[in-house]
């Protein structure tokens, strides 16, 4: 946990000592333990939180590691991915109800409603409204609840927000549980089923109380945001494609780029309507500023009628004004988009794989919390980690791993990382020095006594240079001593 929280630059290093690869392979697969035992489990047996630090840690690198990625998708694949879907089952099968009652019972018989499907339409709506609706309210009670017990709030200017407010799927369903309770509102079964008989049908949809009333029509379009709603909410089920998961996160991370354009769009359309609107014309596409900024988005988006071109035409400087504008939009703005959306998908494709695995992390968390102690039992029973497993074929290891086999090509080594002495195996016996430290020391040793010899060396020659140099000197001016003395004598004998 310290190391998570304060020191993630020392995490691989601690991943990599979990790993021990052969050095031998045998049929182009090479054996890897992965010790992961103490990640899996804590003291007790129970479910380590190893996983809930490094997701909250929120590196993309670390959760990429190959121990990680084992012990990882291996809980998720063995254990988590089906209490999860099991999790998920009960949103689709209201979002299938949600689907038959609001796009499919209302277009059978041509429109024409019968009993069968008044009596279906209002038991699949109470269904949602029950069932659903219900649900959703508990659940957004539930986070609101745990936010204020440990005081879990974020300030958003003077206002203090919950924090599961931002994590937008709770959020989504936040939105999903209004949309619902104003759909309830507008009921129009509800709304018939108040007047006396109605118009003489059980459940019908059709009376002056909602025909007329524009109720209709708010309803309809309620009911079409709450299927967007419940779609996008199914967004998570992209878990358990690692790459549909990194392209959903790419898609996400790359709507900013998206929001630059059309924020760019709507000001040219505003700006060119506006000047397009105080020039003195007769084109109706520009009359004023609704119609023309209609207009220039419609050209925007290739909706413009290609007829009504003729009348833009006649008008040569309506004609001017559309045609920088066409210009500037469609071949600058949208050129820049695509080279926007090109460079930012590059610069954070690489580590969307492991925002994608942050996030089965997250879900791998959560889903864990509701799994029974029996339940998680049988997982560590089927895993066998009490069992000693072998280096190489007969070379009886450690226990607490599991072995896997990859291709020799994938991580080539050459050194074993097991080393062996010779010698008992007693508890009580010291352990044995090294090979690598002594050799580390003798190195050491070696260095320090060439350079001793090689001081000593220059010493010496340099004492030797000076010593011959004074008695060469001596040797000088003692001949020349002799040489003049011998001369004198000679002038005396004279």
């Amino acid at each position: 946990h310290r190391l998570c929280a304060d020191a993630t630059a020392l995490l691989p290093t601690l991943l990599d000592g979990l790993i021990w690869r052969s050095k031998l392979a045998i049929s182009s697969q090479r054996r890897v333990n992965y010790y992961v035992k103490h990640v899996i489990q804590d003291g007790d047996g129970k479910f380590n939180k190893a996983l809930r630090w490094l997701v909250d840690a929120q590196d993309p690198k670390i959760i990429c590691h190959p121990v990680v990625v084992l012990f990882s998708d291996m809980i998720w694949g063995r254990l988590a991915n089906k209490y999860f879907f099991a999790s998920r089952c009960y949103f689709m099968v209201t979002l299938l109800v949600f689907i038959v009652s609001q796009s499919i019972l209302q277009h059978l018989n041509d429109g024409k409603e019968d009993d069968t499907q008044r009596i279906a339409a209002f038991v699949c709506r109470l269904f949602i409204y029950i069932g659903s609706m219900g649900q959703l309210f508990v659940n957004q009670v539930r986070y609101l609840v745990s936010n204020c017990k440990t005081k879990s709030f974020v300030s958003v200017g003077c206002i203090k927000v919950p924090e599961y407010l931002f994590d937008m799927q709770k959020l989504g369903a936040l939105a999903l549980l209004t949309v619902l309770f104003l759909m309830c509102t507008q009921e129009p079964i509800f709304h018939c089923a108040a007047e006396v008989g109605g118009n003489g049908d059980l459940f019908t949809q059709r009376c002056p109380s909602v025909e007329g009333t524009g109720r209709q029509d708010a309803y309809s379009a309620l009911s079409m945001i709450a299927l967007l709603l419940y779609w996008g909410l199914l967004v998570d089920l992209t878990i358990f494609s690692m790459r549909i998961s990194a392209y959903t996160l790419v898609c996400g991370r790359v709507l900013s780029e998206l929001g630059l354009f059309l924020g760019g769009m709507c000001f040219l359309v505003l700006a060119f309507s506006s000047s397009i609107g105080a020039l003195k014309h007769k084109s109706k596409d520009f009359s004023d500023i609704p119609k023309g900024a209609l207009s220039l988005l419609e050209i925007t988006l290739g909706l413009f009628p290609t007829e009504h071109f003729m009348s833009v035409q006649k008008e040569v400087p309506v004609l001017i004004a559309v045609s920088l504008f066409i210009i500037i939009v469609t071949v600058f703005l949208l050129n820049l988009l695509v080279a926007q959306l090109n460079g930012a998908y590059h610069a954070i494709y690489a580590d969307m794989v492991g925002f994608a695995r942050l996030t089965r992390g997250t879900i791998i968390v959560s889903t864990l919390a509701g799994v029974s102690d029996k339940r998680w039992n049988r997982f560590l029973s089927a895993l066998k980690l009490e069992e000693k497993l072998e280096f190489n074929e007969g070379d009886v290891g450690l226990a607490g791993g599991i072995q896997v086999l990859e291709p020799s090509s994938a991580n080539p080594s050459a050194v074993d990382r097991i080393k062996r002495f010779a010698g008992s195996t007693s508890s009580r016996m010291p352990w044995p020095a090294e090979q690598g430290d002594i050799d580390e020391e003798d190195k050491f040793e070696r260095l320090e006594k060439v350079i001793h010899r090689a001081t000593k060396k220059m010493t010496g020659r340099g004492g030797k240079k000076r010593g011959a140099g004074s008695s060469s000197l001596g040797q000088g001016s003692s001949s020349g001593q002799g040489a003049s003395g011998g001369s004198a004598g000679s002038g005396d004998s004279e």
